[in-house]
């Protein structure tokens, strides 16, 4: 198991391979759909800062919000990541972005981003949203919540021992390739017969 602390820098994103389990502490951002589609079109300066050699999470988190005003995560299981293709490649360069968490993994745009940039895409199990949502000690920031909807906020978080498995890395490897590789070659023996 490897124990990562965000910031991460180029040097440790490309030391880490396919099939690392990776317990990840620090910040995080969460942003999914809208997120994406502004980071890439606006290209805002003042998420630089907040971004650079962070790991983006893509999660719509359920929260409650406390009597003091602080946040509280609910739910924070991962989204699938395919739906921010068009974006992730140009999200990673632009705010030198080191890894990405999701479930399902991505295509070849963002594998060659991944390769380009020095970074990583992280699964995390889908379904286990509670479980997860133990994880984020708390939430430092929500930007863009009034403009977005709390689903598509950038919510800033602290996590604890997340619990990621690297499957798409900066060598340009693949697991959810192999995976279906693997998948297409047992089918094909099995109807063979």
């Amino acid at each position: 198991m490897i124990h990562l602390t965000t910031p991460i820098s180029e040097e440790q994103a490309r030391a880490l391979k396919v099939g690392d389990e990776v317990l990840l502490n620090g910040r995080v951002v969460l942003s999914r759909d809208i997120g994406h589609k502004y980071m890439k079109e606006q290209k805002p300066e003042w998420l630089k800062p907040i971004l650079k050699d962070m790991v983006i999470y893509h999660c719509g988190p359920v929260v409650k919000k406390n009597e003091d005003g602080s946040w509280s995560f609910v739910a924070a299981g991962p989204t699938t990541s395919i739906r921010e293709e068009p974006y992730e490649a140009d999200v990673l360069d632009t705010y030198q972005v080191r890894g990405v968490i999701g479930k399902g993994g991505m295509g070849k745009k963002t594998s060659d981003g991944l390769v380009k940039t020095g970074a990583v895409y992280f699964h995390a199990t889908g379904g286990a949203g509670s479980l997860l949502a133990a994880q984020v000690r708390r939430v430092v920031d929500v930007h863009m919540l009034e403009e977005f909807g709390s689903p598509e906020a950038f919510w800033v978080v602290e996590v604890e021992d997340f619990p990621v498995v690297v499957t798409m890395d900066s060598h340009g490897a693949s697991l959810h390739e192999i995976v279906l590789a693997q998948s297409q070659e047992r089918a094909k023996a099995l109807t063979a017969k």
